[in-house]
């Protein structure tokens, strides 16, 4: 575990004496920043000695309710426990009225006791950790989808999509438009902006099969803990630079039944220590190692689908014909499965993972995957015969599509317990159990819809 050197702090607030806020997060179970709202006079302390935050900040649901079964609760009297910032972390919040910056910090391993197993980060560097140690670096990169809507709802309550430059709310797909980029022009342009500021290395901006959705790609990273680490901050700062122009950005994986879902979809290749990538290969399908990858992946999915689709939601995203994947294929060149082998030349052989809502936590979803991926190595499985054609019609063995048998899955997976940490997955679990039964309980429009007069 590396944290961040005093200077950084030092430079940081000689550079910027216009700055009096600083916004200080970590990243909950469910990728969701939390923290605190701090002066300037406050951050060299935070170098020197860390900054407390408590032990029940890690414990939380999606809407921030305490979860007593995590252990993290009154059992440990809701302890203090220590963060530490990480290293270029500490920057501006372009997108704020008032000069702000923003710090990301993690719980120390042992400072941050009870809590730091519960941070979902560590569960990330444990898996890197063990790749490496058998000589595999591995080299990822982030692609987030997420819909544009108003901040205020229609007259019937319900989200609705965004107004265009043109005044008008789109209706249409359109699909890689370049007019519907150009309608968004002012908040994409204070959005390459404020990446700019933060050093975050975002390239292509698309515009999705839905109206009013988008993707903005970042670039790969041969450190894939710094990838990740700027998928998170990036989601914040869309979130930011939405909210400044009187918008939302969404990243639920399914917010409109009838328009695409939105995926977190990661891109994975595996390197030597000297930067050079072990799964390139003139064999478009790649090398036995990218297969045995592959392999892994599609061995551990159903153990796994409860960290890569971690809400309700997640699960109507789930429809034939949708570029979401359905079954545990792979193939080359092919949207239609679940893992992908883009083409390209031979040195940048690798795969893209397809399976992951927006609404999944970067740092768990890397985690999880890359996991896979160690297992597939070790035992070298073989993922079979690659998709050809139309995988949706092509599916041998589909993929559950409710939460509760995914949450089954995970509870009773040894793999996941290996991979993830027994203290972690405990956590995790007691939080998702909390949700499903507050979820379920819940009675909504729909149940009124369709049985207020008829049952």
């Amino acid at each position: 575990m590396q944290f961040a050197d005093i200077q950084e702090a030092r430079d940081f607030l000689e550079q910027h004496p216009e700055v009096r806020l600083i916004e200080l997060f970590l990243i909950d179970a469910n990728g969701v920043p939390r923290g605190k709202l701090l002066h300037r006079a406050e951050l060299l302390a935070i170098y020197e000695s860390g900054r407390p935050l408590p032990s029940s900040i890690l414990a939380l649901t999606i809407n921030g309710e305490d979860v007593e079964a995590t252990g993290l609760v009154w059992e440990v009297a809701d302890a203090d426990c220590w963060t530490y910032p990480l290293p270029g972390s500490l920057t501006l919040q372009p997108w704020r009225a008032q000069p702000t910056g923003q710090l990301q910090v993690s719980m120390h391993p042992t400072q941050g006791l009870p809590a730091a197993p519960a941070d979902p980060r560590h569960a990330l560097i444990r898996v890197i950790d063990r790749l490496k140690a058998d000589g595999y670096y591995p080299v990822m990169a982030v692609e987030l989808e997420f819909y544009l809507l108003d901040q205020q709802r229609d007259a019937n309550g319900r989200p609705q999509l965004a107004r265009q430059a043109n005044g008008l709310r789109p209706q249409a797909p359109q699909v890689y438009g370049v007019a519907e980029l150009e309608q968004v022009e002012a908040f994409l342009n204070d959005l390459y902006a404020a990446c700019e500021v933060q050093g975050l290395p975002v390239r292509t901006a698309i515009s999705e099969y839905a109206p009013s959705q988008l993707e903005l790609t970042l670039e790969h990273r041969f450190d894939a803990l710094q990838a990740i680490d700027e998928g998170v901050r990036y989601k914040r700062l869309v979130k930011g630079v939405a909210n400044k122009h009187g918008l939302q950005a969404c990243f639920m994986a399914k917010p409109f039944s009838d328009q695409a879902g939105s995926g977190l979809h990661m891109h994975i290749s595996l390197a030597d220590e000297n930067g050079n990538n072990l799964m390139a290969s003139e064999d478009p399908q790649g090398t036995p190692l990218l297969r045995h990858a592959i392999g892994g992946m599609m061995a551990s999915l159903n153990d796994a689908l409860a960290i890569f689709c971690p809400n309700a939601n997640s699960y109507r995203r789930f429809q034939a014909n949708s570029y979401a994947p359905l079954a545990k294929s792979w193939g080359v060149n092919n949207r239609t499965v679940s893992f992908r082998v883009p083409g390209g030349p031979a040195r940048s052989r690798h795969v893209e993972h397809r399976i992951c809502g927006a609404d999944a936590n970067p740092y768990l979803a890397a985690a999880a995957i890359l996991a896979g991926i160690h297992t597939g190595i070790q035992q070298q499985i073989d993922p079979g015969q690659a998709i050809v054609g139309n995988g949706y019609e092509q599916a041998c063995e589909t993929l559950p599509t409710d939460w509760l048998t995914t949450l089954r899955a995970l509870e009773h997976s040894d793999w996941a317990r290996d991979a993830l940490g027994e203290d972690f997955l405990k956590v995790f679990l007691a939080i998702k159990w909390a949700e499903f039964r507050q979820f379920m309980g819940e009675v909504g429009e729909q149940d009124w819809r369709w049985y207020l007069s008829h049952a």
